[in-house]
Protein backbone atom coordinates (compact mmCIF):
# COMPACT_ATOMS: atom_id res chain seq x y z
CA UNK A 1 0.00 0.00 0.00
CA UNK A 2 1.42 3.42 -0.73
CA UNK A 3 0.04 6.84 0.59
CA UNK A 4 0.64 10.35 -0.68
CA UNK A 5 1.55 12.49 1.64
CA UNK A 6 1.31 16.90 1.19
CA UNK A 7 0.68 19.46 3.91
CA UNK A 8 0.66 23.34 3.71
CA UNK A 9 -0.42 24.06 0.07
CA UNK A 10 -1.45 27.43 0.96
CA UNK A 11 -3.50 27.25 -2.56
CA UNK A 12 -5.79 30.18 -2.93
CA UNK A 13 -9.42 29.32 -4.72
CA UNK A 14 -7.40 30.89 -8.05
CA UNK A 15 -4.08 29.13 -7.56
CA UNK A 16 -2.90 25.38 -8.82
CA UNK A 17 -0.92 23.09 -7.10
CA UNK A 18 2.20 21.92 -9.38
CA UNK A 19 1.37 18.93 -11.79
CA UNK A 20 4.60 17.28 -11.10
CA UNK A 21 2.63 16.68 -7.38
CA UNK A 22 -0.47 14.91 -9.08
CA UNK A 23 2.20 13.00 -11.27
CA UNK A 24 3.38 11.72 -8.39
CA UNK A 25 0.82 10.68 -6.85
CA UNK A 26 -0.66 8.59 -9.45
CA UNK A 27 -1.52 4.99 -8.25
CA UNK A 28 -1.54 5.88 -4.60
CA UNK A 29 -3.85 3.99 -2.58
CA UNK A 30 -4.89 7.59 -0.44
CA UNK A 31 -3.56 10.87 -0.24
CA UNK A 32 -3.27 12.24 3.52
CA UNK A 33 -3.40 16.23 3.24
CA UNK A 34 -1.92 17.63 7.06
CA UNK A 35 -3.57 21.08 6.53
CA UNK A 36 -3.13 24.37 5.44
CA UNK A 37 -4.96 23.67 2.34
CA UNK A 38 -7.23 27.12 1.95
CA UNK A 39 -9.27 25.77 -1.24
CA UNK A 40 -11.46 22.86 -0.92
CA UNK A 41 -11.23 23.15 -4.70
CA UNK A 42 -7.63 21.39 -4.18
CA UNK A 43 -9.25 18.84 -2.10
CA UNK A 44 -11.36 17.90 -5.23
CA UNK A 45 -8.85 17.81 -7.44
CA UNK A 46 -6.77 15.44 -5.08
CA UNK A 47 -9.97 13.14 -4.88
CA UNK A 48 -9.76 12.08 -8.29
CA UNK A 49 -6.29 10.04 -7.75
CA UNK A 50 -7.06 8.98 -4.49
CA UNK A 51 -9.32 9.40 -1.24
CA UNK A 52 -8.59 12.02 0.39
CA UNK A 53 -8.02 12.24 4.77
CA UNK A 54 -7.14 16.22 5.90
CA UNK A 55 -6.34 17.53 8.95
CA UNK A 56 -7.43 21.39 9.54
CA UNK A 57 -4.60 23.76 9.26
CA UNK A 58 -4.50 27.03 11.21
CA UNK A 59 -5.03 28.82 7.86
CA UNK A 60 -8.11 26.77 7.18
CA UNK A 61 -9.76 28.18 10.19
CA UNK A 62 -12.64 30.35 8.28
CA UNK A 63 -13.30 27.08 6.03
CA UNK A 64 -16.70 25.35 6.54
CA UNK A 65 -15.66 22.34 3.89
CA UNK A 66 -16.54 18.78 6.02
CA UNK A 67 -13.50 17.21 4.76
CA UNK A 68 -11.32 19.44 7.04
CA UNK A 69 -10.88 17.04 10.47
CA UNK A 70 -9.48 18.98 13.96
CA UNK A 71 -7.39 15.41 13.96
CA UNK A 72 -7.31 12.29 11.90
CA UNK A 73 -7.16 8.21 12.88
CA UNK A 74 -6.93 5.93 10.00
CA UNK A 75 -5.66 2.42 9.70
CA UNK A 76 -3.70 0.96 6.43
CA UNK A 77 -3.10 -2.27 6.31
CA UNK A 78 -2.99 -2.88 10.23
CA UNK A 79 -0.55 0.10 10.72
CA UNK A 80 -2.83 2.96 12.65
CA UNK A 81 -1.60 6.64 11.32
CA UNK A 82 -2.42 9.59 13.56
CA UNK A 83 -2.32 13.11 11.57
CA UNK A 84 -2.58 16.82 12.88
CA UNK A 85 -1.57 19.97 11.52
CA UNK A 86 0.50 21.92 14.36
CA UNK A 87 2.65 19.15 15.92
CA UNK A 88 6.26 19.59 17.88
CA UNK A 89 9.16 18.83 15.75
CA UNK A 90 10.41 16.07 16.89
CA UNK A 91 14.26 16.98 15.85
CA UNK A 92 14.19 19.81 18.21
CA UNK A 93 11.93 17.79 21.55
CA UNK A 94 12.71 15.22 23.98
CA UNK A 95 10.50 12.41 23.23
CA UNK A 96 8.73 12.46 26.31
CA UNK A 97 7.23 15.80 25.36
CA UNK A 98 6.83 14.62 21.63
CA UNK A 99 4.91 10.78 23.01
CA UNK A 100 2.85 13.12 25.90
CA UNK A 101 1.58 15.11 22.81
CA UNK A 102 0.39 11.88 21.14
CA UNK A 103 -1.67 10.78 24.17
CA UNK A 104 -3.11 14.16 24.59
CA UNK A 105 -4.25 14.56 21.54
CA UNK A 106 -5.10 11.31 20.71
CA UNK A 107 -6.58 9.22 23.98
CA UNK A 108 -6.46 6.25 23.97
CA UNK A 109 -4.81 5.72 20.31
CA UNK A 110 -1.58 4.17 20.08
CA UNK A 111 -0.22 5.13 16.40
CA UNK A 112 2.15 3.52 14.27
CA UNK A 113 2.77 6.82 12.41
CA UNK A 114 1.94 10.51 12.83
CA UNK A 115 2.01 12.97 10.07
CA UNK A 116 1.82 16.57 10.45
CA UNK A 117 2.85 19.64 8.76
CA UNK A 118 2.94 23.53 10.01
CA UNK A 119 6.75 23.94 9.76
CA UNK A 120 6.98 23.69 6.07
CA UNK A 121 9.89 21.62 6.97
CA UNK A 122 10.41 17.93 5.85
CA UNK A 123 11.61 15.62 8.03
CA UNK A 124 11.03 11.90 8.98
CA UNK A 125 12.14 10.43 12.86
CA UNK A 126 11.69 7.91 14.86
CA UNK A 127 10.39 8.02 18.46
CA UNK A 128 10.83 5.54 20.37
CA UNK A 129 9.24 3.54 17.64
CA UNK A 130 6.78 6.24 16.52
CA UNK A 131 6.93 7.63 12.91
CA UNK A 132 7.23 10.85 12.93
CA UNK A 133 6.57 12.17 9.48
CA UNK A 134 6.31 15.66 7.99
CA UNK A 135 6.11 16.20 3.92
CA UNK A 136 7.28 19.98 4.35
CA UNK A 137 5.44 22.38 1.49
CA UNK A 138 5.26 21.78 -1.86
CA UNK A 139 4.55 25.24 -3.18
CA UNK A 140 6.53 27.15 0.10
CA UNK A 141 9.79 25.25 1.32
CA UNK A 142 11.54 25.83 4.27
CA UNK A 143 8.68 29.30 4.66
CA UNK A 144 10.28 30.83 1.72
CA UNK A 145 9.34 31.90 -1.30
CA UNK A 146 6.70 30.17 -3.81
CA UNK A 147 8.62 27.33 -5.72
CA UNK A 148 8.94 23.68 -5.85
CA UNK A 149 9.19 22.19 -2.81
CA UNK A 150 8.55 18.58 -1.14
CA UNK A 151 6.00 15.89 -0.83
CA UNK A 152 6.43 12.39 0.97
CA UNK A 153 4.96 8.92 1.07
CA UNK A 154 4.51 5.88 3.58
CA UNK A 155 4.78 2.47 2.31
CA UNK A 156 2.84 0.06 3.93
CA UNK A 157 3.65 -3.74 3.71
CA UNK A 158 3.21 -6.79 5.49
CA UNK A 159 3.04 -5.11 9.01
CA UNK A 160 6.26 -2.55 7.98
CA UNK A 161 6.11 0.88 6.95
CA UNK A 162 8.47 3.20 5.66
CA UNK A 163 8.30 6.89 4.76
CA UNK A 164 10.03 9.18 1.84
CA UNK A 165 10.35 12.22 0.90
CA UNK A 166 10.13 13.48 -2.50
CA UNK A 167 11.54 16.48 -4.22
CA UNK A 168 9.62 18.30 -7.05
CA UNK A 169 11.56 19.48 -9.81
CA UNK A 170 11.54 20.79 -13.46
CA UNK A 171 11.14 17.36 -14.70
CA UNK A 172 8.84 15.74 -12.14
CA UNK A 173 9.82 14.62 -8.50
CA UNK A 174 12.84 12.36 -7.38
CA UNK A 175 13.31 10.67 -3.87
CA UNK A 176 15.50 12.35 -1.59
Amino acid sequence: MRIGLISDTHISKQGELWPQVFDAFTGVDAILHAGDVWSPALLDELEEIAPVRVARGNGDMGQTDVRLEERCVMTFDGTTVAMLHDFPTPEHRPPELILDRIRQRFPGVSPDVVVYGHTHIEAIDDVNGLLCVNPGSPTLPHNRSLRLGTIGFLNIEGGTVAAEIWQLTEGGAERR
